[in-house]
């Protein structure tokens, strides 16, 4: 089959796609090298990609507020190539309701009208500004861009230039090709694929886990038991869809200052009975537009982590998490000094201060706090239970202890101890992160202990569903649609029933069904990835898996960005021999370990790692550009 060529070719129609291509506008606008001629693939869409898909369904929301949404740079975030200026998601939606009409659909316009900065946007809508972002850029006339929507299987070299082979054979040739899958999926694994068979053969449903807008959730059976695997962000979303596929009543509860809702059933409720590891449901994201108690560190301050950067030998467990938690409980106590003076006794700062281990830690929360309701332990952070067997009525206390707690959490981010404790995790989180990506930890530690269990629960605490979403999830819990199994949730096929089966070892709960929803997540951690194009890299060995100490992250292995507008190579993929293809970039949640922080969206006035790789990407490409139409 012929070969077809560009300037550069870009895998993935994503943020990160996009980024790219504006990127490349902007510096081809100062060189004057334009138009430069690219290809993006993608599976699914071109723009919004996978996860922002415009024909979604509009239960499905973002986690973050739409003022912390870009794919522009600014001044903040660091790169050599020059400043472009564009909309951010709020600028943008304010264009379309001074328009009064997008393309897209009337149901733009109906949210766009309806959007503030403080709002938790759908993600089709954000999908829809990407797309918009793109075309701007490409009406620039700087870029001419061939889209093209199919899955990218292998690459294959020669001539000085890499060509991308699609799954129909066609293959697409330039010298620099980028790498910007965003968010890939995992193969099936023997748990699910086990499932699944189990399901064929009963014939019960089961749905697999996955990107909510590429799985079917609705018309679940109306008073039978449904069980639900998953508490995370996708299990926000299901229910929000499952809820109007329902057609109940959601009202405020009457007096209630902390935003209380009611439930009232139509009738076709199944019973949903819910677990994962952990138990309960990620937090919450405090209700947008509400002040949040700031945090400021005593023990992990700028000076100690980037003394930390520095090192190879890190222990996170012995010597990051101690740390960490000082700062969990000194916010804590702070807060409910406030919150609840007299729930707090004696100088507990310098008994913090003295702590140097987690128990000890837990000695001084144990004796600053009098009153039982406000008590806790570091491990509460990592399971409800501290892994020990509850009785019902304990597990039912704990289960409203936390709606109590979510409750005041999002209402009151200010005082409440609660949501000091999530948002002090959100700053600390993005550190680590970059201690990650500079290879601090040990290996056994970074597998053990940051990819075993901290980076799951601190996604847990900081970052949280939007509070109505949470709020609709705590109605249901008391209304009794929702029921929480337990922590430490195991799904098994009982094959004598012909049902899918759940249990908690914790709470003793077991129960069965015919049908079973996967809510979780399949992250794609790339040795077990399901993208035929980063298999195929792996098998033959012209990618390797980022080890550290020999332990293997979740992340293939690239190179490191100079900023330096003279480097022209960086975020490079790198072969099972150590040797760089300087023609591939890999950018984004692929090489997450050693690009921290280019999973996370861009934010306006944020340094973004994000950005920052595209613009990489972009001076790469016109580089190589350059260099293809001098020979």
């Amino acid at each position: 089959m012929s070969t077809e060529h560009y300037d550069a070719v870009i895998v993935g129609g994503g943020p990160r796609g996009v980024a790219t291509v504006l990127r490349t506008a902007a510096r081809a606008a100062v060189t004057g090298s334009g138009p430069v001629r690219l290809a993006i693939i993608d599976a699914l869409a071109v723009g919004p990609g996978a996860t922002w898909r415009t024909d979604q369904p509009a239960e499905y929301l973002n986690n973050t507020q739409a003022d912390a949404t870009t794919v522009h740079p600014d001044g903040s975030t660091r790169m050599s190539g020059p400043t472009a200026p564009g909309p951010d998601l709020v600028d943008w939606a304010r264009r379309v309701r001074a328009d009064g009409r997008h393309a897209a659909g009337e149901w733009v316009l109906e949210e766009v009208s309806a959007l503030t900065g403080a709002s938790f946007p759908t993600r089709r809508l954000q999908g829809v500004y990407f797309r918009d972002q793109l075309d701007a850029a490409i009406a620039s006339g700087l870029v001419q861009v061939t889209e093209i929507v199919s899955r990218a299987v292998d690459l294959s070299g020669g001539d000085g230039a890499t060509a991308v082979v699609l799954e129909d054979g066609r293959r697409l040739a330039a010298p620099t090709v980028v790498l910007a899958q965003g968010m890939v999926q995992s193969e099936r694994d023997a748990d699910v694929a086990a499932l699944a068979a189990f399901a064929e053969r009963f014939r019960l449903r089961y749905v697999e886990p996955g990107m909510p807008a590429e799985r079917e959730y609705p018309g679940l059976p109306a008073g039978e038991t449904v069980l639900v695997r998953g508490l995370g962000a996708n299990f926000f979303d299901v229910i929000g869809q499952l809820v109007a596929d329902w057609g109940g009543t959601v009202q405020p509860v009457e007096g209630d200052p902390r935003g209380r809702l009611r439930y009232l059933p139509s009738g076709r409720e199944p019973h949903l009975v819910v677990g994962s590891r952990r138990g309960v449901p990620y937090r919450a994201k405090p209700e947008g537009g509400r002040s949040v108690r700031p945090f400021a560190p005593v023990w992990a301050t700028d000076e100690w982590f980037d003394a930390l950067e520095q090192r190879t030998d890190v222990d996170f467990a012995e010597e990051v998490w101690p740390v960490l938690a000082r700062e969990f409980a000194r916010v804590h106590l702070e807060a409910l000094e406030e919150h609840v003076p007299e729930a707090v006794v004696g100088h507990w700062l310098l008994g913090l201060d003295a702590s140097t281990t987690v128990t000890e830690i837990d000695a001084v929360l144990d004796a600053a706090v009098t009153d039982p309701r406000w008590r806790w332990t570091l491990e509460e952070l990592h399971r409800p239970t501290r892994g020990r067997p509850v009785s019902t009525q304990d597990w039912s206390r704990l289960v409203r202890r936390l709606i109590t707690d979510e409750l005041g959490s999002l209402s009151d981010p200010w005082h409440h101890p609660r949501a000091a404790v999530n948002g002090a995790m959100g700053v600390l989180r993005r550190r680590v992160g970059r201690l990650t990506g500079r290879g601090a930890f040990t290996g056994a530690s970074l597998a053990r202990d940051v990819l075993g269990w901290f980076d799951g629960d601190s996604l847990a605490l900081a970052s949280g569903p939007p509070a109505d979403r949470v709020r609709l999830v705590l109605a249901l819990i008391e209304a009794g649609i929702i029921e929480l199994i337990g922590p430490e949730m195991v799904i098994e096929a009982d094959e004598s029933a012909g049902l899918f089966r759940a249990a908690s070892p914790l709470t003793g709960r077991v129960v069965t069904s015919a049908v079973l929803l996967e809510t979780r997540m399949s992250k794609g951690k790339i040795p077990r990835t399901g993208d035929p194009l980063l298999r195929a890299l792996l098998q033959t060995g012209r990618a390797r898996i980022h080890t550290v100490d020999g332990v293997q992250t979740h992340s293939m292995e690239a190179t490191r960005a100079e900023l330096c507008e003279d480097a022209t190579s960086g975020h490079n993929l790198i072969a099972v021999d150590g040797t760089v293809d300087a023609s591939v970039v890999v950018l984004g949640i692929p090489a997450a370990s050693t690009q921290p922080g280019s999973a996370i969206g861009a934010t306006p006035g944020v340094p973004s790692p994000l950005l920052a790789g595209a613009d990489v990407a972009a001076k790469q490409i016109l580089a190589r550009r350059l260099v293809a139409v001098s020979r």
